[in-house]
């Protein structure tokens, strides 16, 4: 049973939402929230699988909710998604990085929408290869940290290879045909490059692949 959630301020969309999920068998909200402090509460008691945070919420956001979470050990199991009516903007691109295991747009179709949530629980981010685009596009802009590289070095030549192909938003099938290898060799390499580099989920491979530098412009 996947365990979900909800953190909105609007009540009207959390009660859509709940209806959405309580229609599935494998799924069952166990709490909603108002808002990111009584998210974190809720968190804390329930230990659900997903978290769905919207981002802008009064008393504490999504963003610094999300940070909360992804800090707290006791809740190092959570996964928090966040909900924005705006795609890919700069809340979320800062969410991704407080520890956010990816992001829905609002107006996603039912069917998708669950879908995602049940990606969510298996431990995949939600990223598709458009997203990592953009999340790439969005660094290019920015200048690469003085460190750039250091988190890396403890990776293997493999383990790093999976880390650029994560970086290009490929999936673990997709990995191990370009690696030649098995899926479960690749998914092996990128969860020893995720614990090396104390990264919660893949969103966050993404973002310390190209703030290290392993991934640029030139090669994503």
């Amino acid at each position: 049973m996947i365990r979900v959630l909800l953190v909105d301020d609007q009540p009207l969309i959390r009660s859509g939402f709940r209806a959405l999920l309580d229609l599935e068998d494998d799924i069952e909200v166990v709490a909603e929230a108002a808002n990111g402090e009584e998210g974190l509460e809720r968190a804390k008691e329930h230990l659900p699988d997903i978290v769905l945070v919207d981002v802008q919420m009064p008393v504490m956001d999504g963003i610094e909710a999300t940070r909360r979470i992804a800090a707290d050990p006791a809740l190092a199991a959570v996964r928090v998604v966040i909900l924005t009516n705006y795609g890919l903007d700069e809340y979320v691109f800062n969410a991704l990085r407080a520890g956010a295991a990816g992001f829905l747009v609002k107006d996603i179709v039912p069917e998708d929408f669950l879908h995602a949530v049940r990606v969510a629980a298996r431990g995949d981010a939600l990223l598709a290869p458009s997203i990592t685009r953009k999340l790439i596009d969005r660094y290019v802009t920015q200048p690469l940290p003085t460190d750039a590289g250091t988190a890396l070095e403890g990776l293997t030549g493999r383990e790093r290879e999976a880390v650029v192909l994560v970086a290009k938003g490929l999936s673990n099938d997709e990995i191990a045909d370009r690696m030649v290898i098995s899926p479960l060799t690749a998914k092996t390499h990128i969860n020893r490059a995720m614990t090396k580099l104390h990264a919660r989920d893949r969103a966050q491979l993404v973002v310390l692949a190209y703030e290290s530098g392993l991934v640029t412009p030139r090669n994503s």
